[in-house]
């Protein structure tokens, strides 16, 4: 299989030597075709992408920022691409903010990610002490494989599809005011049937956030499918999680965050992915805003559960409205169709073609 690069090098060649070296390692023996300037970025519906951005020390890559206007101005750009990501940076900060607005433009052109798609090197490499430490190598060399591991997982990803999948529904919301519940309602009439639908509310108290147990208390209850707190999320919530194709959050925006019992499933699911990854589960979200900021929501779920927790990310995840007032979301102009093709998204990918 073929292997698209999308590449913006910093004009300071000290500040892509690294991410140079890098790409020459883990490519060799694959059929490769590299693009470094935006005006390259056509023609690309259906290709295996992997963008590779060097953000330097401050965190300003001009070309990556063309690159970035392109993807947004465009819907389709990339529809039916599959792609992961490389972030390599001269200080320590900056890669993982680039790789999820990057992630999230090129997600809404149509690009699919697949589970922990981010390949993250700072300018210390500190963040691969515990990889090294794994491998009984050094901080380059745990760098390298982390790379290496992630282009051969974006060449062999295929997403599980069937007859009737598996959807859980998370939300924190009340059905009385919620414009977020107000669209998923409207969702799961679309789906007509073709996927079985689990809907658990987390509201009220009902799920305790992560305490941050020992890593070995925490791995020992994984291991046996719960928590060390129980309730709700080991009774229902990770048996549901198991079975799930899909997971669908419905989030409203709560001062630019996901709300605090649907943060404490994320925190919460650390146990079960000690015990298994997730990485033929899609991720699916309704975002609703009641001013603006429903980008940033969008962003904090893939950093959370497509990057850090392995869910993968199918294109266009997230249908993501401004509304306030109760009822607002389905007023709002043009919402039926943007309903449709929400739907239409989520059975073209879990269903048979």
């Amino acid at each position: 299989m073929s292997l698209t690069v999308i590449y913006p090098r910093l004009d300071e060649s000290a500040d892509s030597q690294r991410l140079d070296q890098l790409l020459f390692s883990v490519t060799q023996g694959i059929n490769l075709h590299t693009l470094s300037r935006a005006e390259e970025l056509s023609g690309l519906a259906g290709k295996r992408l992997l963008f590779a951005v060097p953000v330097g020390r401050h965190g300003v890559n001009p070309e990556y920022q063309r690159m970035l206007l392109a993807l947004r101005s465009d819907p389709t750009l990339l529809t039916g691409c599959t792609a992961g990501l490389i972030v390599d940076g001269s200080g320590e900060l900056y890669t993982k903010s680039t790789a999820a607005e990057l992630t999230l433009a090129a997600n809404l052109s149509g690009c699919s990610f697949i589970g922990r798609p981010l390949v993250e090197g700072t300018g210390s490499l500190a963040n691969f002490r515990i990889q090294a430490a794994n491998l009984s190598t050094d901080l380059q060399g745990a760098y390298l494989a982390a790379a290496a591991e992630l282009v051969q997982r974006l060449l062999g990803f295929t997403p599980t599809r069937r007859e009737q999948p598996e959807l859980l529904v998370l939300h924190a919301s009340s059905h009385h005011v919620s414009n977020t519940l107000d669209l998923w309602e409207q969702v799961k009439a679309r789906l007509g049937g073709r996927c079985r639908v689990t809907e658990i509310g987390l509201r009220n108290g009902t799920l305790s956030d992560c305490s941050g147990c020992p890593y070995t208390t925490c791995l020992h209850f994984g291991e046996k499918g719960g928590c060390f707190y129980g309730g709700v999320m080991q009774n229902e919530v990770y048996p549901a999680v198991r079975r799930a194709d899909a997971i669908v959050m419905v989030c409203p925006n709560y001062n630019d965050a996901i709300s605090a019992n649907l943060t404490a499933f994320v925190n919460r699911l650390t146990a079960l992915f000690r015990q298994t990854r997730f990485y033929d589960k899609a991720l699916f979200a309704i975002v609703v805003s009641g001013y603006s900021g429903g980008d940033i929501v969008a962003r904090q779920l893939i950093s959370a559960l497509n990057m850090n927790k392995s869910f993968h990310l199918p294109g266009q995840f997230a249908l993501i409205e401004t509304a306030n007032d109760p009822g607002a979301a389905l007023a709002l102009p043009g919402i039926q169709t943007r309903l449709d093709r929400f739907a239409d998204n989520i059975l073209r990918t879990l269903c048979p073609m």
